[in-house]
């Protein structure tokens, strides 16, 4: 379950590195979970207040149409890493490589950001702005759900996870399907 609870944890860090960081910081904090040497540190109050903060910044930056694009090109770098000492400080003494783990969760919060990137400036331009808000609160309370499952249903998160990318699979496919029969109307 460790495994799967660190994978899990980078999923929502590709929406809000801060969200998964602060909620594995809190629940090594109150002895929840138990991060290895030297992530253990995240449960430090001195760090979780580091991370408060940054999480406000990014709550605040992200409801901002075009502020949220140019902080997305921050956090393009912040979220796969997150992702990646998630899936490593989380996954326990298992019998797997540390840069095996901190690939995956490199992997895993890296596709979740580049989708949500990419899918960010199609919703400001198609809503005039006005979408941006809502858009970020959702994925928000997503990335809010996603890490409190990681930490105590990890199984479940994971359900939840695969269920998310078979929903925008098929919503992809659909808009594609919509340009695509557009551009034969035309």
């Amino acid at each position: 379950m460790d495994l799967l609870s660190g994978l899990t944890l980078a999923a929502p860090a590709g929406l809000n590195a801060y969200i998964p960081l602060l909620g594995a910081a809190l629940a090594q904090r109150s002895g929840w979970i138990h991060l290895e040497e030297p992530f253990d540190v995240l449960g430090s109050w001195w760090l979780i207040g580091i991370i408060v903060a940054l999480l406000l910044v990014e709550i605040v930056a992200d409801k901002v149409p075009a502020v949220d694009s140019a902080n997305d090109a921050v956090q393009t770098v912040v979220r796969p890493v997150a992702g990646g000492v998630l899936a490593v400080a989380a996954s326990g003494q298992i019998d797997v490589s540390p840069w095996v783990l901190a690939l995956a969760g490199v992997l895993i919060a890296g596709g979740v950001h580049a989708v949500k990137a990419s899918a960010r400036p199609v919703v400001n331009v198609s809503t005039a702005g006005v979408g941006a808000p809502v858009v970020s609160t959702i994925e928000d309370v997503v990335a809010v759900v996603l890490t409190v499952m990681a930490l105590v249903v990890p199984l479940l998160a994971f359900v939840a996870i695969a269920a998310l990318v078979v929903w925008a699979v098929v919503v992809v496919r659909r808009f594609r399907r919509r340009l695509r029969d557009q551009a034969d109307d035309a």
